[in-house]
């Protein structure tokens, strides 16, 4: 994943992994129609899920030292929040009471310490390499993911979310994210 990644980016074989988290974080927010790692890099847009997926499993290749963990957060949010971060195009496809949600980061161990990575939302480059970023949710229950983080990530949406109302919330945070 770490060299198609990199010839993707644009970026020289040899880049730091704060190039590497840097590139993953400018990849367009959107949901590919294979909602995998490997389908972000193919149409090189993507979500929390597959975002995530995608450099943890880069940095497993190249940094396997930083022990990247996914990590799944089930969070509520509610309209006017989503007006205030995205506008209200997206505020509106939420229902009067909000939406339950999983969102996915990552943590790394850098210099004895875990550390957050949250890619989710393009970002222009930046990331220092070794300070924790802002979780791109509200708060909520944090649940690092196993072996299998995409199942647990389904199993938990199956207890907290309405399917409907995420997908119209992603379509339209899609949409007000690309008009940005």
């Amino acid at each position: 994943m770490f060299d198609p990644l990199i010839a993707r980016a644009g970026l020289p074989a040899d880049a730091s992994l704060a190039a590497v988290v840097d590139a993953v974080h400018r990849i367009p927010f959107g949901a590919p129609s294979v909602r995998t790692a490997e389908g972000t890099l193919a149409e090189w847009r993507g979500t929390s899920a597959t975002k995530h997926a995608l450099l943890a499993a880069a940095l497993r290749r190249r940094w396997p030292h930083t022990e990247p963990r996914l990590v799944h957060r089930v969070h509520h949010c509610a309209r006017d929040r989503a007006r205030e971060l995205f506008g209200p195009g997206a505020a509106r496809a939420l229902p009067e009471e909000g939406l339950w949600d999983v969102h996915r980061y990552l943590t790394l161990a850098l210099d004895g310490r875990r550390v957050v990575v949250d890619v989710t939302y393009p970002a222009a480059p930046g990331w220092d390499g070794a300070s924790s970023m802002p979780v791109a949710a509200e708060p909520g229950t944090d649940h690092e993911a196993g072996p299998d983080a995409d199942r647990e990530k389904r199993v938990l949406e199956a207890a907290h979310c309405d399917p409907a109302v995420q997908e119209s919330f992603l379509a339209a945070l899609t949409a007000s994210l690309a008009a940005r």
